[in-house]
């Protein structure tokens, strides 16, 4: 990015210049050097050497020869930690940072376990028909020397094509929750011999709701079998899950203290409502991304700023859930292809969109759920490449920005460039003060802070108040969508 800041470097200490007599200078006599010069991006990491890191893991001859064909080297953090419990049949609940390789972690073990031409064996579950599609790539690829058969099943598609591809007999069953409870449901999917469940990004699948029907599908797991949950993020419900259908999980963690990657460099904005798409058109001229995704919290958003783009001849697209699920496929492979090189988007594609070429992330809406902010951004800087990342702030969204900044563990920097506005600051809240027990509360009245926290049983349950208007409680339900 042209005109970011960034902090700077610690001070590191240097040997003093040798004295012009031949004796050397005490070790001890040292003198802090002057900061270095930091780029505003930060340099691209160097290739991984060659060796034998998945080698170390105990994959096979022949998955290592796939992993060679494909390019990888060296395995990244989650994989090297995940693998080798996984390949032991340990139950395993891995977090990570978004493009760090999940799929590649819990992927190449199960393809080493499954056996051949002996029934469905695994269930991989994922929030999205978008991430679903992925998933089933990724492992056909690495899968190339095995010949194991999989199965996409999701919404959207012919449900006849699906029920002879399972027919036909598979072993490994790709799909969201819906589409899997449907085909149970009509005797078309028997998951009592399952010996392996995944679930990816099981911390989405929670939010959008699919938690009853995640425990009814594991429920009728009857065979003993290995779980594996992965996710960007880990909290209480996902442990809560764990320990109901895990035996002794090992929980790997490689995320440490920060949940974003490095590479990429976040910044913030502080723009008012109406200069959203002025800021937003100046961004994309100033900036010129090779691939870029606008993140948008409601499809009608989406549709009006995409329009906008095409009237000012943007090569731009939308995707969001009202699309029909072939016409989404066709926006996604016009973004691979560089044929548009802006996509308009819900979060209907923080999750399953691995399109490497994607150099910038635009929050022209900041997310009201932290977490997403975290799937956002990971859309760019995937596998250690550099990435940009700016969010729109208001000057009344300073405590959404500072929920996402403790979240990440990183506080964002402000943006200053040609094409930001001028307008009033940002205001954020104050520090939390901390009460006569050492606890942290915030400085406003009392009724607005023992409000979230009423309800004892709910909390223990991880179930969060929900916001509501009061126009919300009249509203009809919203129709079918074809």
């Amino acid at each position: 990015m042209k005109q970011v800041r960034t902090p700077t470097q610690p001070k590191k200490k240097t040997p003093d210049r040798p004295a012009s007599n031949p004796r050397p200078p005490r070790a001890s006599k040292v003198t802090p050097a002057p900061p270095p010069q930091v780029p505003s991006a930060p340099p691209s990491p160097a290739p991984a050497p060659a060796g034998p890191g998945f080698a170390e893991l105990g994959l096979s001859p022949a998955l290592l020869g796939v992993l060679k064909r494909m390019g990888f080297l060296k395995p990244t953090d989650i994989q090297r930690e995940l693998i080798p419990h996984a390949l032991k049949r340990r139950d395993c609940l891995g977090q990570a940072k978004t493009g760090t390789g999940k799929t590649a972690a819990f992927a190449l073990p199960m393809i080493e376990l499954l056996q051949e031409a002996a029934g469905l064996q695994a269930l991989v579950l994922v929030p999205t028909r978008e991430l679903a599609a992925q998933v089933d790539e990724n492992v056909q690829k690495f899968a190339a020397d095995h010949p194991l058969r999989t199965a996409l099943i999701l919404g959207g598609k012919g449900m006849k094509q699906q029920i002879s591809a399972l027919r036909r007999g598979v072993e490994i069953v790709i799909g969201t929750p819906g589409r899997v409870l449907d085909l149970m449901g009509r005797k078309e999917l028997d998951l009592s011999k399952i010996r392996l469940a995944v679930l990816d990004e099981v911390d989405r699948m929670l939010d959008i709701g699919f938690r009853d029907d995640i425990r009814r599908i594991l429920r009728t797991i009857k065979h003993a079998h290995q779980t594996i949950f992965v996710s960007a993020t880990l909290d209480d419900e996902i442990r809560t899950l764990a320990r109901t259908f895990m035996h002794e999980p090992v929980e790997v963690n490689v995320s440490s203290d920060k949940l974003t990657v490095e590479s990429v460099v976040q910044t913030y904005a502080p723009v008012e409502q109406n200069q959203k798409f002025d800021a937003l058109v100046g961004f994309l001229k100033h900036e010129n991304p090779t691939l870029a995704i606008v993140f948008t919290r409601t499809k009608h958003t989406a549709r009006r700023v995409a329009d906008r783009l095409r009237r000012l001849h943007f090569k731009c697209m939308e995707i969001h859930g009202d699309l029909m699920q072939s016409k989404r496929e066709k926006v996604l492979a016009s973004f691979r292809k560089q044929h548009i090189n802006v996509l308009v988007a819900t979060d209907l594609a923080s999750r399953g969109l691995d399109v490497m070429e994607i150099s910038h992330i635009l929050n022209y809406d900041i997310p009201e759920d932290t977490a997403s902010y975290v799937h956002r951004v990971g859309r760019t800087a995937r596998m250690g490449n550099v990435g940009y990342a700016v969010t729109f702030v208001t000057s009344e969204q300073g405590e959404l920005l500072t929920d996402v900044e403790k979240l990440i563990n990183k506080e964002l920097p402000r943006m200053d460039a040609p094409w930001v506005p001028a307008g009033p600051p940002v205001l954020k809240p104050p520090p939390l003060s901390q009460d006569a027990e050492g606890n942290e509360r915030s400085g406003g009245p009392a009724r607005l802070t023992e409000a979230a926290h009423r309800c004892n049983v709910l909390d223990s349950l991880g179930i969060k108040p929900v916001a509501r208007t009061l126009g919300s409680r009249f509203r009809t339900a919203r129709k079918f969508r074809r």
